[in-house]
Parts: C-alpha cells; sequence; structure tokens
C-alpha cells in the first residue's frame, strides 16, 4: 500500500495553482525574482503584448510631443485598429495611448515608421532591446504581434515578458500609460475617447497591464499589481481563463508573501570591524524583500568592507549584500563618517568602565 501511495504522489502536478494556461509566472517586480511558475522558459506566440516592447521602445527613442502626419503605412494593418486615417495629425504620446489602451494595429505601424523610418528598421531595434534585457528566448518579426503573411509571429516566454514589463515599468511615462482607463484624443480630424481593453484594471491592485490574442497565440496577457509594498509582474501565455487565472495568481501572493524590512537605515551596524576604528559605518537606504515565512530564516546579510587606506567623509567603503538561497538580491553601499577631533569610538566595556569611574 505504501508503494502505490507513493506512486500516486509522484503523479500529482507541482502546480500549486489551479492555472489553464500553457505557462504561467509571478515574478518580483522590485528584483526579478521568480515567486511562482511553470514553463517558464516554453518559446509561445505573445500576440499584442509585443506591444509593450513597441511602446517602450518608443518612449525612450522618440519625442512624445512630435505631431505624427498618419502615412499610408496603416492600409497594411488590420485586425485591432484606431481607424486612424491617412494625412491625420496626432502627437506620438496618443499613438501610444491607443497602442496601449486599444491595441491598435495601425497605430504600432505609424509608430514604428515614426522611430526608425520603417517597420523592418523598428523590428532589428526590438530585437536589440530583447538582447539587452536577456530575452534569451524572444524573438520579434513585427511591433503589433500579428502573424506575417508566412504565419510566423512574435516568439517570447512568460519569464523573458516578465523581464520586459519590470523594465518597462521604471519608466514613469509607460507606467502612467498602461494604468489609463480612458483617454480622449483629439486630432486635426476628428475627437477620438478610447477605453482601456484591460478588465483587470477594475481591480485595486492592478497597476498595468497589456493584453493580447490572435488565432494562433490564443489569449495571452501581460500584468502588474501592488498591495502592502508587495510589486508583482504575472505573465500568462495561451490562456483561455486568464482574467480569473491573473486574480487568482494575486490573490495568493498576497497571502503567501510579505514586504520585511531586511536592512534597516536606522539600526545598521556592522560588527567585528577592527579596520575603520576612526569613523561610524552606515547604510542611506532601507531595503525590502517579498519573502514568504519559510524564507525570512534563510536570508542573510553579506558585509564586505573595502579596507581603503584613503577615505573621507560619506565615501563609500563597502557593501552589505541581502542573500537568499545562495542568490544575491541587493547590494547596498557602506559609508563613513569619521568621528570628530576628540571623538573617540568606545566598545561597551569601555563606555561602563568610563561610566563607572565618573559615577
Amino acid at each position: 500500500m505504501k508503494k502505490i501511495i507513493f506512486i500516486f504522489l509522484l503523479l500529482i502536478p507541482l502546480k500549486t495553482f489551479s492555472i489553464s494556461a500553457s505557462s504561467a509566472i509571478v515574478m518580483d517586480l522590485d528584483n526579478g525574482r521568480v515567486l511562482y511558475g511553470y514553463n517558464l522558459d516554453s518559446q509561445k506566440l505573445i500576440a499584442s503584448t509585443t506591444k509593450i516592447m513597441t511602446a517602450l521602445i518608443a518612449i525612450e527613442k522618440g519625442n512624445l510631443n512630435q505631431v505624427v502626419k498618419v502615412s499610408d503605412i496603416i492600409y497594411k494593418a488590420y485586425g485591432s485598429a484606431l481607424y486612424i486615417e491617412v494625412g491625420e495629425e496626432i502627437t506620438l504620446k496618443d499613438l501610444l495611448y491607443g497602442l496601449m489602451l486599444r491595441s491598435g494595429n495601425d497605430a504600432a505601424l505609424v509608430i514604428a515608421e515614426t522611430i526608425s523610418g520603417s517597420k523592418e528598421e523598428f523590428v532589428y531595434l526590438m530585437n536589440e532591446y530583447a538582447t539587452n534585457l536577456e530575452m534569451t528566448n524572444t524573438v520579434f518579426y513585427n511591433p503589433s504581434g500579428l502573424e506575417e503573411d508566412d504565419g510566423t509571429g512574435n516568439l517570447s516566454t512568460v519569464r523573458d515578458m516578465a523581464k520586459l514589463m519590470k523594465y518597462a515599468m521604471e519608466n514613469s511615462t509607460f507606467r502612467e500609460i498602461v494604468k489609463t482607463k480612458e483617454h480622449t484624443v483629439k486630432t486635426n480630424y476628428k475627437t477620438y475617447v478610447w477605453h482601456n481593453k484591460n478588465k483587470l484594471l477594475n481591480e485595486e491592485y492592478i497597476t498595468g497591464g497589456k493584453t493580447g490574442f490572435t488565432e494562433k497565440a490564443r489569449r495571452t496577457l501581460v500584468s502588474t499589481g501592488s498591495k502592502d509594498n508587495v510589486n508583482l509582474v504575472v505573465v500568462t501565455l495561451n490562456d483561455p481563463n486568464d482574467w480569473a487565472d491573473h486574480k487568482e495568481l494575486y490573490k495568493s501572493t498576497f497571502k503567501n508573501y510579505t514586504s520585511y524590512l531586511v536592512i534597516n537605515h536606522k539600526k545598521f551596524k556592522v560588527k567585528g570591524d577592527n579596520y575603520y576604528t576612526d569613523g561610524n559605518l552606515f547604510v542611506k537606504n532601507d531595503y525590502y524583500l517579498t519573502l514568504n515565512k519559510s524564507e525570512l530564516k534563510k536570508v542573510s546579510l553579506n558585509i564586505n568592507l573595502l579596507k581603503l587606506k584613503d577615505y573621507a567623509n560619506d565615501d563609500i567603503v563597502g557593501y552589505v549584500e541581502v542573500n537568499l538561497d545562495g542568490t544575491i538580491y541587493h547590494k547596498e553601499p557602506i559609508y563613513i563618517k569619521k568621528y570628530a577631533k576628540g571623538e573617540e569610538k568606545l566598545s561597551w566595556w569601555q563606555k561602563f568602565k568610563r561610566w563607572l569611574f565618573n559615577w
């Protein structure tokens, strides 16, 4: 009987959630740590979540106030669209709102042409960005996410898309766009009122995201959320139940993980240092790490002092590293403040003896 039970347990899926996606990930938005996931590096079609990269490049490379005159490149677009017209004048920033809120494929082509002169040159830039972000299993063929005429489409993984979204959310303009529920635009032709397709924005903890769908890719979704200083990015690919799955992943992660203060700058001390005896060692910032209860006891702080011969006040004299299971998740500089003339560093025993003598 014991053998039968053992075999049965081995057959139980390792997923802890009932998720219908082909692949999924929950990543710490602050440091890129994977908190949950499966099929992390399985390459799949990503549909319009592609537009995260398109928007990011346009924000970093373009002039958002530039007035763009729409060219006939929009005739090559199909599917989800803003229905902008040739000759229409619209700012690059407004095009980005249309790209991310309404998933306009016509907007994607106009943006690519505006930034790089052609779709081909823009795609080259997209793949260059992917390389720099260490998205090792990603390849882009276009700025929209639609499949090409030969059936090929943009490919990535949940891990790579989480990396991309983590980087993109560091940009304040990107954050503002993807959290917007409604945006009104006036051009020389007409007025648009765009509502965000991301239904998750109705949840108070959701801070942004991008939807995607094609017949071949099926439903794809990237979202970000924050609660009690726990900041997450969730990605699902080929998920027929993505809205509910994302909610469940946030709910479970918020329940099981807490943001812990692991470096307290007010209480920071270096014990056993006999080198920097002429000053006080300190750090300037607190650092929080999202952990479950079992991980908290595994966190350690590694102190590395540089032992400089010449140093002045506020010089960096070392680093404190936050270590969890052999991985360094943060590195905080250690500074020195020299004691004033006549001031000296005393041990607790020396202080006690001096107090006792004076008493």
